[in-house]
């Protein structure tokens, strides 16, 4: 957390908590939601400016409720994520790289959504692969240790093929999508606590 941030908490604990007024899109952007935009549940503008993005991602944490929130000075902005807290990308230099710029590291866990949402687990970590991505990682999806062809991934994220499949090693788990957030205690939605 950045020191300014600290120093502001200290001077003003009790400020009002934010919520629906910023979003983590499935690409990993930060998104401000105005009245409208929350009104119609749109998803919002994206961020663009590199000073406000890396402020935001230097002050993302999580709560004890599994609500995550970005620290702005004393006031916590909650987050509306559209995926999982984090977003994961490719990068041929540091391999799984989150959105926050920080690398994943080798994977405890790959799960594969219903949609073809690719979920990496690393420790307390839960990160959908950028969809724009997933033809990098298509070919490292292996049964039978031969890469998967669409056709029987299909059928295996159907249930109908019951093949081990794996990515880089680790078998590959079948999650519906609306289970992650409960199974990894993640709330995409957060709301003011009920008084």
């Amino acid at each position: 957390m950045d020191d300014i941030v600290k120093q502001a908490l200290a001077k003003w604990p009790n400020v009002p908590h934010c919520y629906g007024w910023l979003a983590l899109d499935a690409r990993g952007n930060w998104r401000m939601r105005d009245e409208r935009a929350q009104h119609f549940n749109l998803p919002g503008d994206k961020l663009t400016n590199a000073a406000l993005v890396g402020f935001i991602t230097r002050n993302y944490a999580v709560d004890e409720r599994g609500c995550w929130y970005f620290q702005n000075g004393p006031q916590r902005v909650y987050v509306q994520l559209e995926a999982t807290p984090f977003i994961v990308r490719t990068d041929p230099a540091a391999g799984w790289l989150l959105h926050t710029g920080a690398p994943l590291g080798p994977l405890d866990a790959a799960l594969l959504t219903e949609a073809g949402a690719l979920v990496l687990r690393r420790g307390d970590i839960i990160a959908q692969l950028d969809d724009r991505d997933f033809a990098d990682v298509l070919p490292r999806l292996l049964i039978n240790e031969a890469p998967v062809a669409d056709e029987v991934l299909l059928a295996w994220m159907e249930g109908r093929d019951e093949s081990a499949l794996s990515l880089d090693g680790i078998l590959v788990e079948r999650i519906a999508a609306d289970r992650l957030a409960a199974r990894y205690g993640y709330v995409s939605v957060p709301s003011a606590p009920a008084a």
